[in-house]
């Protein structure tokens, strides 16, 4: 299946999960990309849109290298298989830590300005991606989303390869895609318009949804 743009894999998406249309879901998108599939899910399902942002910890001197995830409230994952193998000067992991939650923060601040996190406790709640490749990011959101305690965690992605959406159902409850293609090059190899998502686009997603509550 090739998608037109994010747009269509969301109402696409949104046919699959219309079995929690009217039960309030709160719907977390992972920006950038993410809220344009998330949006049109949101339309279709109602409850709440909101964000998750997961930011990934490159090895020391290997940005690109990921050893492990952390979230905005200081869940960590980490690659363990690759930590034992990287010799990282001491404080290594605090430090980057620190700053990618700080990042997290910041970005955070500028898509949402000053309105309070959504409360997860006993909720729906749907996590929703443009796709997922390896999965290791979303996996420590999905992780982080658990410790505050959902009614049920739902996670809604278009596409992702085989082994990585089998992983990641182990993290969720229920996990719906629509393409799970063995041969997995990238996520926007299945998209006919994958142009970046920028940061106007995300606020103005938000600003929809919150202006209709």
């Amino acid at each position: 299946m090739l998608f037109e743009d994010r747009q269509h894999a969301g109402e696409l998406l949104a046919k699959k999960l219309s079995a929690y249309r009217g039960q309030s879901p709160l719907i977390l998108a992972v920006p950038r990309g993410g809220i344009s599939v998330a949006l049109p899910l949101w339309r279709h399902l109602g409850g709440e849109l909101d964000l998750i942002i997961t930011r990934k910890l490159g090895a020391p001197g290997r940005p690109e290298l990921a050893i492990g995830a952390v979230t905005g409230d200081g869940h960590l994952l980490l690659n363990e298989a690759l930590v034992a193998q990287i010799r990282m000067p001491d404080g290594y992991l605090e430090r980057v830590s620190a700053e990618e939650q700080a990042e997290i923060t910041r970005r955070l601040h500028l898509y949402r300005g000053q309105r309070p996190p959504p409360d997860i406790v006993e909720r729906l709640v749907i996590v929703v991606d443009d796709g997922v490749a390896t999965g290791f990011t979303l996996c420590a959101a999905l992780q982080g989303v658990k410790q505050g305690r959902p009614r049920k965690l739902v996670l809604a992605v278009p596409v992702g390869p085989p082994e990585t959406i089998t992983r990641l159902r182990r993290e969720v409850d229920e996990l719906y895609y629509l393409e799970a293609p063995p041969h997995f090059a990238a996520v926007g190899q299945f998209y006919r318009d994958f142009r970046q998502v920028n940061d106007s686009e995300v606020i103005t997603a938000l600003q929809e949804a919150w202006n209709s509550s």
